[in-house]
């Protein structure tokens, strides 16, 4: 006799099994393919840049700014995106964008299917987009490209669609640990955002692809911190009070870009012109821009190192954040190829580099760092993600505590004044509505005992078929289905106007009991101590709508559930969100309790 898994004997913490070994196995293949896919992505960008800006190809580390073509390089960035447009109309559509929202749809819509023209594509148009001045980093992209690299390896093996999705966030995790060198921001970045669940069958095997690409890096001396920082600011009420207002500035601001860039996504859409010509647009508004603040061009990494210094003053600040603002949001509306975490970092350190003069005193370059995690964490609604991203690109865990003050408040604040984030925004707009709450199923927490009709009306095994079409008929019927029992209250079956149909067309005698008519019978039986997220699969295997109840050691009937017993569970879970009340307000409570007496007395 098989095993009942329904039974509490069966029951654990997790469900995963030791299957998740071997995809974890398969995740380190990801991680590898993906850490060569990652730094192949960032020497392309950096040989589009020298060949765009100088003419040269090498791979030498040349600034923009020191480019010899003056104002010929308005031109560039336009070039650039017209070679994207081109790429996207003829080659996959799927490259327009950061990137984060496709891995995202993919996962959600897409049974974690991506094809090998997007892991082509998707670097190679963001090499060029960023190596012609796009404003862009390279994370996205990456991400992107790390997903369809572990998607592909997984369509090629005989995988379930959950463990596809786990080799596709995987891929992605170890892109991003490749470019930044954060391993734990790449994996909270898949808890936050990408996996839409929390369990160790998926957790565990990306956390394994993030460790992998971070020991891989380290043996090939990629550098790591990236941007190394040691100061900080000394821990009281008043250090407290500026966390929470650069996060609250953080938070505004993030609202702000997200409107740019959907506002100017808008803009294009009304454009009399085929889609594949956006890109060239907003290019032009880059190189217009780049002749205003070169430094506003590229991935901008040394921003981010000169900010953590403290050698970007207060001027140049606030004119990188307004030009790199809206070439970013123009060029990111236009639907060009491009990642958003370089550039949040940049435009939030700006910010609080412009702000930090009217802040409490603290070592050069901690409010840029506070303002970068908690804008990055804000506009992509990932606080905890920001918060352990800042702490590994910089190396500092003594800035731990402001920075998820200061996460948390821009997060506060952008769930409050925003529906949806600057990632999730483009596939609601898409027709397709995202939840970012996990929680635990209620099903998973209710015992069929605590929600069955405890009073059963059944039928005995002796009643006839003619008997049985009486009783469903009769006026005082008020259920559309029974279950029969034998004398021992045991359930041989269930009764309803379908099932005696049946019978009666198939030409059985009205004197025929019910306990002939269903002898042998398979009955699918619930159970007392079972959980509901058990019962609804028997349902559905069974096509029906309701269930017996009964022990698990004589079989006998105990109880009836269905499926609006079920959906009772649901409403009380809401109800549980939605009325609020004081359970230690005893006059209150002894206010009600009279109230009630007297309805009942009434």
């Amino acid at each position: 006799m098989k095993p009942d898994h329904a039974s509490p004997d069966h029951l654990r913490d997790f469900t995963t099994d030791a299957r998740v070994l071997l995809v974890a196995a398969i995740a380190m293949v990801v991680a590898t393919a993906g850490l060569f896919a990652g730094i192949a992505l960032l020497k392309l960008i950096r040989l589009a840049t020298n060949i765009a800006y100088f003419g040269q190809f090498t791979l030498a580390d040349l600034k923009l700014e020191d480019t010899p073509l003056g104002y010929a390089s308005v031109i560039v960035p336009v070039i650039g995106a017209l070679i994207i447009g081109l790429m996207a109309r003829f080659g996959s559509e799927k490259i327009r964008g950061h990137g984060i929202p496709e891995a995202i749809e993919a996962i959600l819509l897409g049974r974690s299917r991506l094809d090998a023209k997007v892991a082509i594509l998707k670097p190679l148009s963001s090499a060029i987009s960023i190596g012609s001045g796009g404003p862009f980093g390279a994370e996205g992209p990456i991400i992107m490209t790390g997903g369809a690299i572990g998607s592909l390896i997984a369509q090629m093996l005989p995988v379930s669609d959950n463990e596809r999705k786990t080799l596709l966030v995987a891929g992605a995790a170890a892109g991003m640990t490749t470019v930044f060198g954060t391993p734990i921001a790449a994996i909270m970045l898949a808890v936050e955002l990408l996996l839409f669940e929390w369990t160790p069958r998926s957790f565990i095997p990306v956390a394994v692809a993030a460790i992998i690409a971070e020991v891989e890096r380290t043996m090939l001396h990629l550098p790591g911190p990236i941007f190394p920082f040691q100061g900080g600011m000394e821990v009281s009420f008043v250090g407290l009070a500026g966390w929470v207002a650069i996060g609250v500035c953080a938070g505004l601001l993030s609202g702000l870009l997200t409107q740019m860039v959907y506002a100017c996504e808008d803009g294009f859409q009304k454009l009399p012109i085929h889609w594949m010509w956006w890109p060239m647009l907003g290019g032009l508004v880059v190189g217009i821009g780049g002749l205003i603040e070169p430094h506003a061009l590229g991935v901008g990494y040394d921003n981010i190192a000169n900010m953590l210094d403290g050698r970007t003053i207060a001027t140049a600040a606030l004119i990188l954040l307004v030009v790199k603002a809206i070439i970013w949001s123009v060029a990111l509306g236009s639907g060009t190829s491009g990642g958003v975490l370089a550039p949040l970092l940049i435009m939030g350190g700006a910010m609080g580099a412009v702000l930090a003069g009217v802040l409490p005193a603290a070592d050069p370059g901690f409010w840029a760092l506070l303002a970068m995690a908690a804008t990055m964490g804000g506009t992509m609604r990932a606080p905890l993600t920001a918060t352990f991203f800042a702490v590994e690109l910089t190396g500092n865990t003594h800035v731990l505590v402001p920075l998820i003050a200061a996460c948390v408040t821009a997060h506060a604040v952008t769930v409050l004044l925003m529906k949806r984030s600057i990632l999730t925004e483009k596939i609601a707009r898409r027709g397709h509505h995202l939840v970012r709450e996990y929680r635990v199923d209620p099903f998973a927490l209710t015992r069929v005992r605590e929600v069955m009709t405890s009073e059963v009306e059944s039928v005995p095994a002796t009643m006839t078929l003619h008997g049985a079409a009486a009783f469903l008929t009769a006026p005082e019927t008020r259920h559309p289905s029974f279950p029969v029992v034998d004398e021992n209250r045991q359930v041989l079956g269930l009764i309803d106007p379908p099932a005696i149909l049946r019978w009666r067309r198939a030409g059985t005698h009205r004197t025929t009991t019910l306990g002939a008519l269903l002898a042998g019978s398979k009955v699918t039986l619930a159970y007392p101590d079972e959980y509901l997220e058990g019962l609804s699969d028997k349902l559905l295997m069974a096509n029906v709508s309701h269930l017996p109840v009964v022990t698990r050691e004589g079989s006998q009937l105990v109880g009836y559930v269905g499926w609006k017993d079920m959906m009772r569970v649901r409403s009380r879970k809401q109800a549980e969100e939605r009325d609020r009340s004081a359970l230690l307000g005893f006059g209150t409570r002894r206010r009600k309790q009279d109230g009630a007496e007297q309805d009942r007395v009434g």
